[in-house]
């Protein structure tokens, strides 16, 4: 099984986490990860209309500031939030964050 490049907890740096969060791109697919849980790193770039390699690239943003956690199986790639890790280096940060893109409209929201 192929490793990718994640920080270990105690190297995650509130810095980064802002700056990765600071994106409308990478808040959207946090909120949305927040909602589903873990789910396959290609399984949203059709649903909020991103290219995928965009998509990768977000998401290997998000995963090297120690927002998510990428386990790999297979040929597939599971994307997850580190909330628990988060929470315990930054409580409240992820909670007001959603909270706060929650009353904004979306970017990504394909318009009819």
């Amino acid at each position: 099984m192929r490793e990718v490049s994640q920080p270990a907890i105690e190297a995650i740096r509130l810095v980064e986490v802002l700056r990765a969060l600071a994106d409308p791109v990478r808040l959207e697919l946090v909120q949305r990860l927040d909602s589903l849980g873990e789910e396959p790193c290609n399984a949203l770039g059709g649903e909020i209309g991103i290219h995928q390699t965009t998509l990768s690239h977000h998401y290997r943003v998000l995963r090297e500031a120690g927002v998510t956690w990428t386990t790999v199986r297979g040929r597939t790639r599971l994307v997850r939030l580190r909330r628990d890790d988060l929470d315990a280096l930054f409580p409240g940060l992820l909670d007001s964050v959603l909270i706060a893109q929650r009353n904004v409209p979306t970017p990504l929201a394909r318009k009819s």
